[in-house]
C-alpha cells in the first residue's frame, strides 16, 4: 500500500465517520479542529485505524500529531513497522 493510498482510504473513513467535508481535509489543517475531536473521538479514531489498517495506536503515538499530515505519517510508519 503506498501513500496515496493510505491518504485516500483514511480521508475516506474520516469524512465517513466523522461527517467532515474532504475539502477541509487538508495535509497542514488541524486535525483535532477539522474533524471537531473529544477524547472520545479520539478512541473512534483508534479504533477505525485498527480496523481498516491492522495497526494499534496508543496515546503517545498521539504525541505531536497536530495535523493530517503527521497523522499520515504516523500510519504509513506503523503500516511499515507491522510488515516488517
Amino acid at each position: 500500500m503506498n501513500k496515496e493510498d493510505i491518504i485516500a482510504k483514511i480521508n475516506g473513513f474520516l469524512v465517513d465517520e466523522f461527517e467532515v467535508d474532504n475539502d477541509d481535509i487538508e495535509p497542514n489543517a488541524n486535525l483535532k479542529d477539522t474533524l471537531g475531536l473529544d477524547s472520545l473521538d479520539y478512541v473512534d479514531l483508534v479504533v477505525s485505524i485498527e480496523e481498516n489498517y491492522g495497526v494499534k495506536l496508543v496515546e503517545a503515538d498521539f504525541v505531536g500529531i497536530s495535523d493530517f499530515q503527521s497523522f499520515y505519517d504516523l500510519i504509513e510508519t506503523k503500516i511499515k513497522a507491522k510488515s516488517a
